[in-house]
C-alpha cells in the first residue's frame, strides 16, 4: 500500500477535482445572466469537495478529518440539487446530468467509505 503524505495523494479528493472540472465545462455552457447565479453556485459546491478533502486531511486531526469529509458530502449533496435545478431550466442535458451524477455518485460512495474507515474520535 502507498504511503499517503498528502492530500493529493487520497484518490477521493483526485476525483473530487475531475468533478469540478465537470461543473466547470457543463456551466460554462450557461447564459450569461447566469455566471453570477447558478453557475457560480454550482462551481462553489463543485469547489468546496476537494478543499474540503484537502483541509480535513492536513489538520492531522481524526475528528477534524472525519467533520470536513461531512462537508464535503453535503456540498455533493447541494450539487446534486444545483444540477436537478439547471436541468428544469434547461441550461444543462439530461446526458450531462447524468454524467455529472454519476461522478458525484461514485465520489459519495468513497467519501461514506473513507469516513467508515477511519477511526471514530470521541
Amino acid at each position: 500500500m502507498t504511503d499517503i503524505r498528502s492530500f493529493r495523494d487520497l484518490r477521493v479528493w483526485r476525483q473530487g477535482v475531475d468533478l469540478v472540472e465537470e461543473i466547470y465545462r457543463i456551466s460554462e455552457t450557461f447564459t450569461k445572466h447566469e455566471t453570477y447565479g447558478l453557475a457560480s453556485q454550482m462551481r462553489r459546491a463543485a469547489v468546496s469537495v476537494p478543499a474540503n478533502i484537502a483541509e480535513g486531511h492536513i489538520r492531522k486531526q481524526t475528528k477534524a478529518f472525519l467533520n470536513h469529509l461531512s462537508i464535503a458530502l453535503g456540498s455533493l449533496a447541494e450539487l446534486q440539487t444545483e444540477l436537478e435545478i439547471a436541468l428544469r431550466l434547461g441550461y444543462v442535458s439530461p446526458a450531462q446530468v447524468t454524467a455529472a451524477e454519476k461522478q458525484g455518485a461514485a465520489l459519495a460512495r468513497q467519501l461514506h467509505s473513507l469516513r467508515n474507515a477511519l477511526p471514530k474520535a470521541g
